[in-house]
């Protein structure tokens, strides 16, 4: 396995503040071949940077670890534990990196199991090298491109609803690293939905109203919206929570 580590290599979690800051990625496919490629499309973006190679999940779980990488490209269909597995170790690791999994083929199994396991975006092999950039930059500031997916399906989207109400009965303990939104955020926009105010919501759950404004935030950037408002209608209109009771 290559040596990545050098005298650019930053400690800690990626700093958000710094426009000049290039987004470390870390590449994790068994086909040699295929790195190569995705290598050499996005080593000619000047501010992306190849962090690590890895061909299993012990070695991409070692690499995320010592590089802390904004972007991990996983490849679905990894010798066992497989890609999901990796996901899920990466993201209990390094929760700071955005996942985009990348599959030969879409069903709706592997599509949920990958928002399951926290994934920010789904997206297939034969993906165009212009349409991966732009991906990588999206998901690096934030979003989570796999809800367009999700959202496109019913039949995966009522799967991903049960989990949800399932979460919100039995709490985190229960809960797997999830996607988009965590059941404490569903449990909070519930709150905003019945018409409470965010000190109100704290009062409720027993929480700070900074902590309730920093979950808000957190909400309306996952759901790329610009209000507590949208982010309500939205939430009901994917079944998330209930509509207030006239």
């Amino acid at each position: 396995m290559p040596d990545y580590s050098g005298p650019e290599r930053r400690r800690g979690g990626p700093d958000r503040r710094d426009p000049e800051r290039r987004t470390k990625i870390l590449l994790v496919d068994d086909h040699a071949l295929f790195r190569v490629g995705m290598r050499n499309i996005l080593e000619r973006e000047p501010d992306f940077d190849i962090v690590g190679e890895a061909d299993d999940v012990r070695s991409a779980f070692d690499l995320s670890a010592e590089q802390t990488p904004d972007i991990v490209l996983m490849d679905l269909s990894l010798p066992p534990p497989g890609g999901i597995e990796g996901t899920q170790r990466i993201k209990r690791e390094v929760p700071s990196a955005g996942i985009v999994v990348l599959a030969a083929e879409e069903d709706e199994d592997s599509l949920f199991d990958a928002i399951k396991a926290g994934a920010a975006a789904f997206i297939l092999k034969d993906v165009g090298p212009d349409d991966l950039v732009t991906i990588i930059r999206r998901v690096s500031a934030g979003e989570y491109l796999i809800n367009d997916k999700v959202f496109a399906k019913p039949s995966v989207a009522s799967r991903v609803l049960k989990e949800f109400r399932e979460l919100a009965v039995y709490g985190q303990e229960a809960a797997p690293i999830f996607a988009p939104l965590s059941p404490r955020e569903v449990e909070i926009l519930d709150n905003i939905a019945q018409g409470m105010t965010n000190k109100q919501v704290a009062y409720a759950l027993s929480i700070s109203e900074q902590t309730v404004k920093n979950h808000m935030s957190s909400i309306l950037r996952k759901l790329s919206v610009n209000d507590r408002t949208q982010a309500v209608v939205y939430a009901m209109r994917q079944g998330w929570i209930r509509i207030p009771e006239g």
